[in-house]
């Protein structure tokens, strides 16, 4: 088993996550999978970005899980290991919610980090 795929299945995906990434896609003609990156900026240093793709890159590494899709190049497993990608529905409103060990501050928007 090569390292992308140890740092791999440290990152995991809820069922609620699971759930809501295969309702999205099956609503979206030709898309076949929800790709997780992380790109530098943000108010916290680093950000998450959430794309529906319809490709598989070959630096992809994906996570699946009751029918749904999860990409994730190898450049951002190194800052999303031990991570659980969340789907959340509260009084705050709906979103992917991406839970970090590595990162040491965020911010309100839910969507940047720092390590």
């Amino acid at each position: 088993m090569g390292a992308d795929a140890k740092t791999a299945m440290n990152v995991e995906m809820t069922d609620a996550a699971a759930r809501r990434i295969a309702k999205i896609v099956s609503g979206e003609a030709g898309k076949t999978a929800l790709r997780v990156s992380v790109e530098g900026g943000g108010c916290s240093g680093f950000s998450y970005k959430f794309d529906l793709v319809d490709t598989r890159n070959d630096d992809d590494v994906a996570i699946e899980k009751d029918g749904a899709t999860v990409l994730i190049d190898d450049l951002s497993l190194v800052y999303m290991g031990g991570s659980v990608i969340d789907f959340v529905d509260d009084l705050m409103g709906q979103s992917f919610q991406i839970r970090n060990p590595n990162a040491v501050a965020s911010c309100g928007c839910g969507t940047s980090f720092s390590i």
